[in-house]
């Protein structure tokens, strides 16, 4: 770790009781976590609420609205009723983004209306806007007309490098919230060229840090007291300079821990505010464009990326994050997220904990540590799971400056401005997506695609569905081997280019996320495969987790055509302890150990309950048994095989016997005639049908 010069105070006077600015803070979809529902909303109940009240409050508003329009004159009557047309047609757009996600946000940081009238209500804001606008639509209209050029003279393809490198150059000049807009269209294959995408991918958001003294001022304004009293020492210079803020490295005078104190660049929140009522008006005007290409207006797509981008200009929300991901990982011994101090945070400064660790693109630092990079690259895999099909909330910018080697073998996160939630409801449609591709059911897969929002309700899948197919038959007939995201993506990024398919912001994030880290796994070890580690942890999840929808899923791939797979289900099993057998031998990690076996108890349990309760699923599970005029023993045995080491069998069959699964006694006595019953049936029709 490189030196860092300091400047130090001498005042010893210390207090932490200071008044901080809170601002209202978004409610999100975090997790299902009970202990916050308060900020939670159920999916299901959430999209039905959604999709009712926006036809039920059609009548209620527009007989509200004659009836206070009655009582003014016309020309009041005029404008207030262009007014809420204008409202209600934004938050109609912001309505469909919360049923696409899931969730309900009572409280919001972006509104159309909201930028408005933050831009407007400033002095000399209608120069400024003219003027920045003048200043965007040039430089813009004057690449623009070089790219027609280029395709006039017939050499638009031989010059793509060239102009992808000055629309990047162009991005960076035009400021911060254009360097983030280009951001994000390197991951929207939807609106963007992949040639083009891979040049803003190497987009960077340094920028030269502004001075300390205006750092400085800004940390005390926070704060509320002088920095003196409060850190002990701070770096002269800047750890990180981004375009929205810079960090330094600070030791807290009251405890003498290191920290990172995050500080937000002087009066940006005007200027972005600015260029995003600029950016929808701009858009406005390619809405007609955008709903014919991608089955959306382009305001949405502004509304999608002023919300992000709002929600990273308040470090407030940015501390609840790092505090939901703590609570996320507080009993996983192979992640360390870094705590954050609440009472010195404000809407302009975060202070964190300092995370000590090795970049996690130098293998060689990693070696030199004692760390295995295999191991090392299971938990950052198993880690960047759990975030997206476990939490629902993921890190959305995990690039390698945001992810350290701790010296004990975990892997540490850092900067918490942009992370994505997935609701309850879109996990289990991703979950759906999987299964229906493990079953080799692309019309359901289509179909995926559209309850996830990027496909527009009503579009005709079948012609998408044969290169769903032909994507997924050419990825997975590679093996794991070759298998990798990348690959799939830029076949993804063709079909995207083909048909009216507009990628969700969040999903976007997942892509990124999804690539970037894959990269991370192959800068460490190239010859790493990605799904050797990922397959075994989906594998485990899906037996084990006692969500009733995943239980459920786990039914749909047990079961091909009212078949079952019983070489599936010795798959499952296998790769499942797989996923515990690296985890818990995996010589990374230097910290309390995870569980060392493949607990099954309790899925063996719910399959007996559902075996005596479910009338369709016994039947099946009893041809599977019978069928093809032999039983199946061998199957059981091999299964049995599988489990014996994993399940104590002995407890197993006591809590059988005492009735902890099902009391035979009282109410599943009447359900054992019927499994005999149709154990018999299915085994003499099996038997005669081959006669």
């Amino acid at each position: 770790m490189e030196s860092i010069h300091c400047n130090s105070f001498a005042k010893p006077n210390f207090s932490l009781n200071q008044s901080l600015r809170r601002k209202h803070l978004s409610v999100l979809d975090r997790r299902d976590d009970p202990s916050r529902q308060r900020r939670t909303f159920s999916a299901v109940r959430t999209s039905n609420l959604s999709v009712t009240s926006a036809a039920a409050s059609t009548d209620v508003s527009t007989s509200t609205r004659n009836a206070s329009i009655g009582n003014r004159n016309p020309k009041d009557a005029a404008i207030m009723t262009t007014g809420m047309e204008r409202v209600g047609k934004s938050s109609a757009a912001l309505e469909q983004l919360d049923i696409e996600r899931g969730v309900c946000i009572p409280f919001r940081k972006y509104s159309p209306e909201t930028v408005r009238s933050k831009v407007l209500e400033s002095r000399g804001s209608v120069v400024s806007l003219a003027s920045r606008g003048v200043e965007i639509v040039w430089n813009l209209g004057l690449y623009w007309s070089t790219l027609v050029y280029d395709f006039l003279v017939g050499r638009d393809e031989e010059v793509v490098p060239f102009r992808a490198r000055q629309l990047r150059n162009l991005l960076c000049n035009l400021g911060p919230s254009f360097i983030k807009a280009g951001q994000v269209l390197a991951n929207r294959p939807d609106i963007i060229r992949e040639d083009y995408m891979n040049e803003l991918c190497i987009l960077q958001d340094d920028v030269p840090p502004f001075p300390n003294e205006v750092a400085f001022k800004i940390i005390e304004e926070e704060l509320g007291q002088p920095l003196e009293s409060l850190f002990s020492k701070i770096s002269s210079q800047t750890i990180a300079a981004a375009s929205l803020g810079q960090v330094y490295r600070a030791t807290l005078r009251a405890t003498g821990e290191d920290v990172a104190i995050k500080v937000q660049r002087p009066q940006i929140e005007p200027i972005i505010y600015r260029d995003l009522f600029l950016f929808r008006t701009l858009a406005s005007f390619l809405n007609g464009f955008s709903l014919q290409k991608l089955g959306c207006n382009a305001e949405l797509i502004v509304d999608e990326f002023g919300e992000k981008l709002l929600e990273e200009l308040d470090y407030t929300l940015e501390a609840r994050n790092i505090e939901d991901f703590l609570e996320n990982f507080k009993d996983d011994p192979t992640v360390k997220i870094p705590g954050v101090y609440k009472n010195l945070c404000g809407p302009r400064v975060l202070v964190m904990e300092w995370i000590d660790g090795i970049r996690c693109t130098d293998p060689q630092a990693i070696k030199d540590a004692g760390l295995d990079l295999n191991g090392f690259l299971t938990v950052g895999v198993s880690a960047a799971l759990r975030q997206l099909l476990e939490f629902g909330l993921f890190h959305g910018d995990p690039h390698p400056g945001n992810i350290f080697a701790m010296q004990d073998g975990r892997i540490a996160y850092v900067d918490f401005g942009n992370v994505a939630v997935l609701s309850q409801q879109n996990k289990q449609i991703l979950i759906d997506a999987v299964v229906h591709a493990v079953n080799e059911d692309y019309g359901e897969m289509a179909n995926d695609f559209t309850r996830l929002g990027f496909l527009a309700k009503g579009t005709d899948v079948s012609p998408i569905v044969p290169a769903l197919e032909a994507i997924w038959q050419n990825s997975a007939g590679k093996g794991l081997a070759d298998f990798n995201f990348r690959s799939v993506t830029g076949q993804f990024n063709k079909l995207v280019y083909d048909f009216p398919i507009r990628i969700p912001e969040r999903f976007s994030l997942v892509i990124r996320s999804l690539l970037t880290q894959e990269g991370i796994c192959f800068t460490l070890k190239p010859d790493f495969k990605f799904l050797e580690v990922a397959y075994p942890y989906v594998a485990k999840r899906l037996l084990t987790d006692p969500n009733p929808a995943l239980r459920e899923r786990l039914i749909q791939v047990l079961f091909k055509d009212g078949n079952f797979q019983w070489k599936r289900l010795e798959n499952l099993i296998s790769l499942a302890k797989e996923n515990v057998g690296q985890m818990s031998s995996n010589p990374a990690l230097r910290v309390k150990r995870v569980e060392s076996k493949l607990d099954l108890t309790d899925t063996i349990k719910d399959g007996a309950r559902l075996f005596l309760l479910d009338e369709g699923i016994r039947r099946k599970l009893i041809l599977a048994l019978t069928e093809d005029s032999k039983l199946h023993v061998e199957e059981l045995v091999d299964v049995y095989k599988l489990v014996e080491e994993e399940v104590d069998i002995p407890t197993l069959a006591m809590q059988v016997v005492q009735g902890s699964i099902f009391p035979i006694c009282h109410s599943y006595c009447p359900y054992l005639p019927n499994v005999f019953r149709d154990f018999v049936l299915s085994w003499s029709n099996s038997v005669l049908s081959d006669r």
